[in-house]
């Protein structure tokens, strides 16, 4: 092993892998420390249910990979191949009917109906300017907008479908249905501005974008990033847990791509008590419960649209899904759950054998739940698709408490690393200008615990390293992470 590194990152999810090339393509020694045997996080990919059916452990579908402010400066869309669905997702109803946001928004508007109009005159201002969305909602917190018109609208759009008054522009279901499908992915209580916040950014993408599905699976991504990260230098060291900061060699920055507990954890005696005080107010969300499937065929949908789309969200109408996700923030597990499913392998062959496929699916529970979903996520599957039951070969099945093993970042199965609530959006996991700098010489917080949140987007990592190389390198021109020719060969 070399010597002593500039930088230490712990953790080699999304953004401890966008610390860490961050850091390394600005000519500094980095090092990267991952208790499990492979690089990745929530984007590993693995065979956990029969030989050739390959499963994303966590992230699926990337909505965030190309808008995202440091993917873009990664040019990830260079390094791997992705597909891009028709339809974004969809969402299902009882009778066979279906709701598709197609990647074209005038087509989505067209199978809304009398809605269509209300739905093109909510999104479509947002759609128009997504790059400035982007930039807007991936920012720093604190920070006057670079567009203060597209922030506006978004506030105001925000407000629109955050609270009671959110059916008022729709006269059906579909449309509304169609947007809190969406929403939900946000894990919180709706309606609300946390919600609606993180559902019309990923809506909006979906649009704009499209989205974008990894070849290979999300470990596509991390291998990407783990390449560009060796290729300038840098080290990855598995099989490691790191369980105290005296264990590690000297570093001038150490970068936590773990939770913002564990962080303090490690970091505690050289941080002000005021600032673990703060820490400690900073909530863990509600948790996921998840099954992987490997299926005899694809999942036989009653309304046959959705073969166009990867992505599903189950539950049923907006005033459904809204209950479900109220009766988990009170504590309780929904008898009829809202599911997110994924079925990458209807686009993605690498996926499973030929005629084959793989099925993702998770529902909301309460945090640390240890009660088995499997059932219950088949049941609602078989709602929309009759049929699917049959087409089971094998299962994996995790429960909240599951996931946190798995990944200590997923406190009680919170793949947020932290509720998505307004206020933890705004102060995450503190106020500041600076949030991803902690109160301790040379520590900073990379993780999705810390601004602008949760997905798989980087921008936790990239603006913690970039505060780092600042204030512990001197450095304020900050690294080309383009492509290179050593990435290519």
């Amino acid at each position: 092993m070399n010597s002593d590194p500039d930088a230490i990152v712990i953790g080699s999810g999304p953004n401890g892998l966008a610390a860490a090339v961050t850091l390394a393509r600005a000519g500094l020694s980095v090092r990267v420390y991952e208790r499990n045997a492979t690089a990745g996080g929530g984007m590993r990919t693995e065979p956990i249910t029969l030989p050739g059916f390959v499963h994303d452990m966590c992230s699926a579908v990337h909505p965030l990979a190309f808008a995202s402010g440091f993917f873009r400066r990664f040019g990830i869309e260079k390094r791997i191949p992705f597909i891009v669905p028709t339809a974004s997702y969809g969402h299902p109803f009882d009778g066979g009917r279906a709701a598709l946001a197609y990647h074209d928004l005038e087509r989505t508007v067209d199978g809304l109906g009398e809605d269509g109009p209300a739905y093109r005159r909510l999104l479509g201002p947002l759609v128009a300017h997504a790059d400035a969305l982007a930039e807007f909602t991936g920012s720093q917190v604190l920070q006057v907008p670079r567009h203060p018109i597209t922030a506006a609208r978004f506030a105001l759009t925000m407000l629109n479908q955050g609270g009671t008054w959110w059916n008022r522009p729709f006269r059906g279901e579909e449309a509304a249905a169609l947007l809190t499908g969406v929403f939900a992915h946000s894990t919180v209580p709706l309606p609300s501005l946390a919600g609606a916040a993180a559902g019309l950014t990923l809506a909006t993408y979906a649009h704009a974008r499209g989205w974008p599905i990894p070849v290979g699976g999300s470990q596509s991504i991390a291998d990407a990033l783990l390449s560009d990260l060796v290729a300038h230098g840098g080290e990855l060291i598995t099989g490691v847990e790191v369980t105290t900061l005296a264990d590690l060699p000297s570093a001038r920055a150490i970068l936590f791509d773990t939770g913002a507990e564990a962080a303090v954890r490690l970091g505690e005696d050289r941080l002000s008590p005021r600032y673990i005080r703060k820490i400690s107010r900073f909530r863990t969300g509600n948790g996921v419960a998840k099954v992987d499937f490997a299926l005899s065929g694809p999942v036989p949908w009653e309304n046959r649209e959705l073969a166009e789309t990867a992505t599903v969200h189950l539950g049923g109408t907006r005033e459904a899904i809204a209950r479900q996700e109220r009766e988990v923030a009170s504590g309780r597990h929904s008898t009829d759950p809202y599911v997110l499913v994924s079925q990458p392998s209807l686009f993605d062959e690498t996926r499973a054998p030929a005629g084959k496929h793989v099925l993702w699916a998770y529902t909301h529970v309460p945090g640390g739940s240890a009660i088995d979903q499997q059932e219950s996520i088949i049941r609602q599957i078989e709602r929309f698709a009759p049929g699917f039951r049959d087409l089971i070969l094998a299962t994996s099945s995790r429960t909240a408490v599951d996931m946190q093993r798995y990944n200590p970042n997923y406190t009680g199965g919170d793949i947020s690393a932290g509720a998505a609530t307004f206020r933890q959006l705004i102060a995450r996991p503190v106020l500041s200008t600076e949030p991803w700098r902690m109160p301790g010489r040379g520590l900073y917080l990379a993780s999705a615990a810390a601004a602008p949140g949760p997905g798989v987007h980087g921008l936790p990592g990239y603006y913690a390293a970039r505060s780092a190389l600042r204030h512990e390198f001197g450095v304020n021109r900050m690294p080309s992470l383009a492509p290179d020719e050593r990435m290519e060969q």
